[in-house]
């Protein structure tokens, strides 16, 4: 029995020990998790309980990509995670999204329907709902703002034209993008999408607040209006 508490002890250094010794890149993804969980069980070690949050997650966002997903209580029901672990757990997720939009802002370009749906991607290709922001610029083509306008099951056809040009004027933008997200992870505009960015087109003329673009994230992948020459055409 002694002996069985030490191989159990011996496992659950493994990970933290592999670290030292050839870092963190060399580490499994359930691995890393040990690490940050310390512990598991009597009965489970903590690299069995990590194997088990990385379990939780459905194709095709599965892995660590079900951290973003699963709730405190999904994280609790399993047996060596406590509240304690499972915050751990949900703010690693929330700093790796943080971390990526960070990074994601640096190569920010107005002009560059990349660089826009890559800040926005991770912040947005994870929610199960659609999201419609408004990025603002200046002059120089720096980000002056960014308003989340509707979060939900709100449908971007009830966004009207109004709300989105009282907080471009609020930001004093010269510019604005239009950026939401479909939860599909299918990117392509819908004939209501269409409609919509089209009539703010026209209205932004009008206002002399120019929309730039309008980008649909979806997994991994985006669909640019202004890339596709769908803004412009009537």
């Amino acid at each position: 029995m002694k002996e069985q508490k030490t191989e159990d002890v011996r496992m659950q250094e493994m990970p933290y020990e592999k670290f030292l010794r050839f870092g963190p890149e060399a580490l499994t993804e359930s691995e890393l998790i040990a690490i940050i969980l310390r512990t598991g069980t009597k009965d489970r070690p903590a690299l069995e309980v990590a194997r088990s949050v990385l379990q939780l997650g459905k194709p095709p966002r599965d892995g660590l990509l079900g951290l973003y997903d699963a709730q405190l209580t999904d994280l609790t029901a399993l047996s060596g995670i406590g509240t304690v672990k499972a915050v751990k757990l949900k703010a690693i997720a929330e700093l790796s999204m943080r971390m990526s939009t960070r990074k994601a802002r640096e190569g920010l370009c107005m002009t560059d329907p990349e660089s826009i749906a890559m800040y926005y991607m991770e912040r947005l290709r994870h929610l199960p709902n659609e999201c419609v922001h408004l990025a603002c610029f200046d002059a120089k083509g720096q980000l002056l703002g960014d308003t989340r306008l509707s979060e939900g099951s709100v449908n971007l056809s009830l966004i009207s034209p109004r709300t989105i040009f009282l907080e471009a004027l609020r930001c004093r933008a010269v510019n604005i993008i239009l950026i939401h997200n479909h939860p599909s992870g299918d990117p392509r505009p819908s004939e209501t999408d269409i409609r919509l960015t089209r009539t703010l087109y026209d209205v932004s003329r009008m206002m002399d607040i120019p929309l730039l673009d309008h980008i649909i994230i979806g997994d991994r992948v985006y669909y640019s209006f202004a890339r596709e020459k769908e803004l412009y055409e009537q």
